[in-house]
């Protein structure tokens, strides 16, 4: 069951990324502009996420509950990003399923999990 949860949250990590860069490409700009900040947008995502939030951090952020914290602040910034592209329904869901996977993986105490 651990491993099945912590599946679906590294989905959900890749999810976000590319739920940051759909919304970067739906931006009002011009097109070359879009293109290049939705490819950027989930390159700094992931870099950031790599160093600060990955259970395997070059810097980890403070202690497990503050990271849970701040991992769910960038899911329900990649569920916003959803929501404000017209995809309302799959930012709700995006939004619900982080809510109980992070949940999960926090009260389960995934964090230390080698697989």
């Amino acid at each position: 069951m651990k491993a099945i949860i912590l599946l679906i949250f590294f989905l959900l990590e890749l999810g976000a990324m590319a739920a940051f860069g759909y919304g970067a490409y739906h931006i009002k700009a011009g097109a070359a502009f879009k293109i290049i900040l939705a490819i950027a947008s989930p390159v700094v995502v992931a870099i950031v996420w790599g160093l600060f939030l990955s259970p395997k951090a070059s810097l980890p952020v403070f202690s497990f509950p503050v990271r849970t914290a701040l991992k769910m602040v960038v899911f329900f910034l990649a569920s916003a990003s959803l929501y404000a592209t017209g995809q309302t329904m799959l930012g709700l869901t995006f939004l619900i399923m982080s809510l109980l996977i992070v949940a999960a993986v926090f009260i389960f105490n995934l964090h230390e999990v080698k697989m």
